[in-house]
């Protein structure tokens, strides 16, 4: 496998022997390298800057900062770096700061072994990576409540989205596959890859983590 096709991750526990687990787990995989670990919010930044991991695992609570404090100063220096918390704590306050710092995903710690590889292969990708459990609990009310959010999705500031592509970034990011959107809205998945770029570009946003956060902020879609 060359390198060019390994994803490069970094580890970030305050307990060695999660570490070390971690570690034993992921190198048995041949698109995935371990360059480091650390045991700190502190250390995922610092390490973060320095060797320029493709992804970083991290704990969600640790001494010092938080990983999710961790998270926010990550994106800042370098958007292109993708984060998964893993937790022993699944919160619906928790996971929803931890999309408002830009998150790509959310693990609890008892993931499989399979699961957790593809959460990191998902994200490497691009795409975000929540599992079943942990996405009931984010978004159950907007799936409830999903017909009037449509209806009634507040106008992005001077940006221009048509009623259908305000309805396509509110299922979307609802975290809705694109055979999802195309079932409720009635169209083609074509038609709706093509509002997705639409929408990209009206909005000057280039991945599915940004539109999230998007929508959250300008209350598109509703965690609470």
């Amino acid at each position: 496998m060359s390198v060019t096709s390994t994803i490069k991750v970094l580890l970030i526990d305050d307990h060695r022997l999660i570490r070390d687990g971690l570690e034993a787990i992921l190198t048995q995989a041949e698109d995935i390298q371990v360059i480091g670990s650390g045991s700190s919010g502190e250390e995922a930044v610092k390490l973060a800057s320095s060797l320029k991991p493709d992804l970083v695992l991290m704990d969600i609570m640790m001494s010092g900062i938080t990983g999710i404090e961790a998270t926010r100063w990550i994106k800042e220096q370098n958007n292109a770096i993708r984060v998964i918390l893993i937790s022993s704590e699944v919160r619906k306050e928790l996971v929803t700061a931890g999309i408002q710092c830009g998150i790509d995903g959310y693990l609890p710690k008892d993931v499989e072994k399979a699961m957790l590889l593809d959460a990191i292969r998902t994200v490497h990708r691009g795409e975000r990576y929540f599992d079943d459990a942990i996405t009931s609990l984010v978004f159950d009310d907007f799936y409830r409540q999903r017909k009037i959010a449509i209806n009634h999705v507040k106008e992005p500031a001077s940006n221009d989205l048509t009623k259908r592509e305000r309805e396509v970034l509110a299922l979307v990011a609802s975290g809705k596959s694109n055979r999802n959107v195309a079932d409720e809205l009635f169209i083609s998945i074509k038609t709706v890859e093509t509002h997705k770029s639409h929408i990209l570009q009206k909005l000057g946003i280039d991945n599915k983590a940004d539109l999230v956060r998007y929508a959250i902020k300008n209350n598109i879609i509703s965690l609470d």
